[in-house]
């Protein structure tokens, strides 16, 4: 078949790499002048199978109601006069019910786990270098209360297959010496050896260059305006050509991987597609003292901040706000940032020259991505997967691949259709 893929952030190229392999004709179209130009180009960088949990969970409605009081809260809502906005926020809440909890986890871990196995073979056999690290994730607490319900949670993960381990302070500057200067703040924490970190735009540019010599057509800088539909199929995508001119394209199946955007091309048909976007940002610290800055990737559950080493760079992210589709920065927040990473790393990076990023994650109200086949019956779903896009990239492109092929996915999964 010819499948038209839009959208080439890491979900909609390893979508296109998968179909690709799989024999059909390829075309890709973003509005950006390259592969990985938005949410893919500058987030936290963990490949998180450890932490594939939902932010809606029984204790996140009072949490919610805490943060909403404090500017640097880790999670904001900000009312917009947006009934989708509305919408997923009930959604949210009813996700926090118990029961919901964990199918929502059962779901996320399948999906990551496969798309961890599915990176490391693609790495393998394609030799693309992105700054991987295999070191494990170490997520430290501050707060006894904090650390003692986190136990719990690795309880859970841990009944899913995920070995998150629960550490003492001692045995966390074992794991990451460059902990030692803050470890009397530390009350203990969990690591996961088997999770990675990699630069996912150094990957999803190279995976793209891969695909392009592969037979794929890459058409940047080209708007896709809508899709439309006749007879219960998607005829043609209007598009808007680099020239400003409008253009249409043709295909036997079409696939939406436009991160948040997806909703207003998918909705006039009719496809429901519950995705409303999260703000995070994110700081990148050029690093000037190697013997203090961390090789392990870490997560600080108290600010719900990650840190990742990408060769002689440190990068920092984390926050979500729930505001609407500005990519605005934030003073204070990025401030922030910097202050927190400062009094962990104070001498290891050069806090003059810090390049400060946002990007909005496609999230859904349970986490739990929307990867499938639509109630139109060419048109597919590949989007809503919140933070753990890097974590779930590949797996998700290789699974939508499959059932776009007629075969059966590999992971136990959720998909539409």
């Amino acid at each position: 078949m010819k499948v038209a893929v839009l959208g080439s952030g890491i979900i909609g190229t390893a979508t296109a790499w998968w179909l690709s392999q799989a024999g059909h004709e390829v075309v890709v179209i973003d509005r950006e002048p390259g592969p990985g130009q938005e949410t893919s180009r500058a987030n936290g960088c963990q490949i998180s199978v450890s932490y594939a949990e939902p932010w809606a969970n029984p204790q996140a409605p009072l949490r919610l109601l805490r943060w909403l009081t404090q500017k640097n809260a880790p999670l904001s809502f900000k009312p917009q006069f947006d009934l989708r906005q509305w919408a997923w926020g009930l959604a949210f809440l009813r996700e926090c019910l118990p029961g919901r909890l964990a199918p929502n986890i059962r779901a996320m871990v399948a999906m990551a786990e496969y798309s961890l196995g599915t990176l490391k073979s693609m790495r393998a056999e394609l030799g693309i270098e992105y700054n991987h690290l295999e070191r494990g994730i170490l997520n430290f607490y501050r707060d006894n209360e904090e650390f003692d319900a986190s136990q719990k949670a690795a309880d859970v993960m841990r009944d899913f297959g995920v070995d998150r381990r629960i550490v003492g302070p001692d045995e966390i500057v074992q794991i990451e010496p460059a902990l030692e200067p803050v470890r009397g703040s530390i009350v203990g924490g969990d690591y996961t050896a088997e999770d990675e970190s990699g630069d996912i735009y150094l990957f999803t540019v190279a995976l793209a260059e891969r695909a392009r010599q592969a037979g794929v057509q890459f058409r940047y800088s080209t708007q896709v305006n809508r899709l439309v539909a006749a007879g219960g199929q998607v005829q043609e995508a209007e598009v808007i050509n680099p020239d400003g001119l409008f253009d249409s394209v043709t295909a036997d199946a079409y696939v939406a991987a436009l991160g948040c955007w997806t909703p207003n091309l998918v909705s006039p048909l009719g496809v429901p597609c519950r995705v409303y976007p999260a703000k995070g940002y994110s700081a990148t610290f050029d690093i000037i003292d190697e013997s203090s800055a961390p090789m392990v990737s870490l997560t600080d559950s108290a600010h719900k901040v990650v840190y990742s080493r990408l060769g002689n760079q440190l990068r920092m992210a984390g926050v979500a706000e729930l505001g609407g589709y500005s990519r605005a920065l934030n003073t204070i927040r990025c401030e922030n940032m910097s202050g927190l990473a400062r009094g962990l790393f104070p001498t290891a990076l050069d806090f003059d020259n810090v390049q400060y990023w946002s990007g909005l994650r496609p999230s859904t109200p349970s986490n739990v991505p929307l990867i499938g086949r639509t109630r139109v019956s060419n048109l597919y779903l590949n989007t809503g997967h919140g933070t753990l896009g890097w974590t779930m990239g590949v797996g998700s492109g290789r699974a939508l691949a499959d059932i776009i092929s007629g075969k059966t996915p590999e992971p136990v999964f959720p998909f539409l259709g």
